[in-house]
């Protein structure tokens, strides 16, 4: 989507005034819900929109734009001029741009030992994975337990540097969620591989559990984390770019199967692997 049209001076220079007003200002004014978990992403009635400054992505669409201009025309379907006329009648002051908030330091959570017997007992017993499996990820300390016994999952940038972590609860409070400042964009959770071994198929998973879950039904693939259903990770192309088969095993459910949708649109190599019940753990403890 680009309203980069041919234009005169004056209309130029009143379309790029228009152009800067906050996307969320006029999500709010078209009626859209924004997230509750999410801030940066909005419940519209053409789709789930993510906002990032003044960019946009509507997942299930796989389309998106930039600048209030482009959202209007996405969200109202108005010819540009009409458009233009619609966001002045809206905005005769235009606000200023919101700056984006500042991005939160990176804060690895501590491990305390003594908690593992927590978080293997869960991931074992209540998720059914593969103890070898799980061993293998203590011992390399690509998981480990924190002081609230949380199963911490590291997701790894260049050179093997954490990047980011999934968190899990696994007490009676049961939750998920990243540590603050993950940047999920610059690496992602995976199994280790055990020794040289040739280029294997990747499946995408959308966390950390799916994926080991997902070794576990598929032997012979690399599992990876997108952390949540993210149909383009930066990261991604650097896969795409190696000619590797890649699968995107999301969840089956609306949001799984819009993000795949968008991935595959994006990427049309990469094919669908849809689990045969909501998620890759769902398949795996039902088969045992």
């Amino acid at each position: 989507m680009n309203s980069s049209l041919s234009l005169a001076p004056m209309n130029r220079q009143r379309a790029d005034r228009l152009r800067l007003i906050p996307l969320p200002a006029v999500l709010r004014l078209c009626g859209a819900q924004p997230d509750r978990h999410d801030h940066s992403k909005w419940h519209t009635a053409v789709g789930t929109i993510s906002v990032t400054g003044a960019k946009f992505i509507n997942w299930n669409r796989g389309t998106g734009g930039g600048g209030a201009i482009d959202l209007v025309i996405h969200l109202r379907h108005l010819p540009f001029n009409e458009t233009l006329d619609w966001l002045e009648r809206q905005f005769p002051h235009p606000p200023p741009p919101v700056p984006a908030p500042p991005r939160p330091s990176w804060n690895l959570p501590s491990a305390d030992p003594q908690k593992l017997w927590r978080v293997k007992g869960y991931l074992l017993q209540q998720r059914g994975l593969p103890e070898a499996c799980v061993d293998q990820l203590t011992q390399s300390g690509l998981l480990y337990a924190d002081a609230h016994a949380n199963a911490v999952f590291l997701l790894l940038g260049k050179e093997n540097t954490p990047v980011g972590a999934e968190l899990r609860g696994t007490t009676d409070r049961r939750w998920r969620g990243m540590a603050p400042g993950s940047q999920k964009d610059l690496g992602f959770f995976a199994i280790p591989l055990a020794g040289a071994q040739p280029p294997q198929p990747i499946i995408l998973c959308e966390s950390a559990i799916d994926a080991i879950s997902c070794l576990a039904l598929h032997p012979g693939h690399r599992c990876l984390s997108t952390s949540g259903a993210r149909p383009n990770p930066r990261w991604l192309a650097a896969l795409l770019a190696e000619g590797r088969q890649i699968s995107c095993g999301f969840d089956s459910d609306p949001t799984g199967d819009g993000a795949a949708n968008a991935m595959t649109s994006l990427y049309p190599t990469i094919q669908r692997l849809r689990p045969s019940r909501h998620d890759w753990n769902a398949v795996l403890t039902s088969s045992s």
